[in-house]
């Protein structure tokens, strides 16, 4: 099993979406703080992101938030993390966030987190981004986007080999077997990058 030392976790800052969700928020967190693994995230403070980050700092993991400035004073962010990193720009908090983890676990979410996913499986695609990309499709929730992904392939707008960049996990500890068993991207793949 090879070494990981943080994981960045996507996911929803919503208070009002069903509790299947926020269950296995909690259950990611503890399993990725019972592995002593550090979760990167965006430092929100309600939400998955939050259930996450509490899950994880009770079972002895530990927390990097990174937020921008704007967002802290609106008062968003979470204040009991192991360590809370500002920075200017939403463009900023993406790069550091992936610049920082050994892997991507995307819980469900909407359109940021729909947005920082989308990012990451284009970075892994050019080569700019090489570790574990894990979709945790919880009550089947990214089955949609999942959809479009084969639509996009199946009229060539993406490679069949890019449908690789991804895992798709059911439960939170699949998701933890992918980061751990996935192979690191080979960024020579990016020569086909176009079609």
């Amino acid at each position: 099993m090879k070494e990981l030392f943080s994981v960045c976790v996507y996911s929803a800052s919503s208070t009002k979406i069903p509790a299947c969700y926020t269950s296995a928020a909690r259950e990611l967190g503890t399993l990725l703080g019972e592995r002593k693994l550090r979760v990167i995230n965006g430092a929100g403070s309600i939400g998955l992101m939050a259930t996450v980050s509490d899950a994880t700092l009770a079972a002895g993991g530990e927390v990097y938030g990174i937020i921008p400035r704007f967002m802290v004073k609106e008062g968003w962010h979470h204040t009991g993390l192991t360590k809370l990193i500002e920075v200017d720009t939403m463009h900023e908090r993406k790069k550091l966030m992936a610049d920082l983890s050994d892997a991507v676990i995307a819980l469900p979410g909407g359109c940021g987190t729909l947005e920082e996913l989308l990012e990451i499986i284009t970075w892994k695609q050019l080569g700019l981004y090489l570790k574990p990309v894990v979709i945790l499709n919880i009550n089947s929730y990214f089955d949609p986007l999942l959809a479009m992904f084969d639509k996009a392939v199946n009229e060539h707008f993406m490679r069949p080999i890019h449908k690789n960049i991804w895992n798709v996990a059911r439960t939170p500890k699949e998701a933890l077997h992918y980061i751990y068993e996935t192979p690191e991207w080979d960024c020579n793949i990016r020569r086909h990058a176009a079609i």
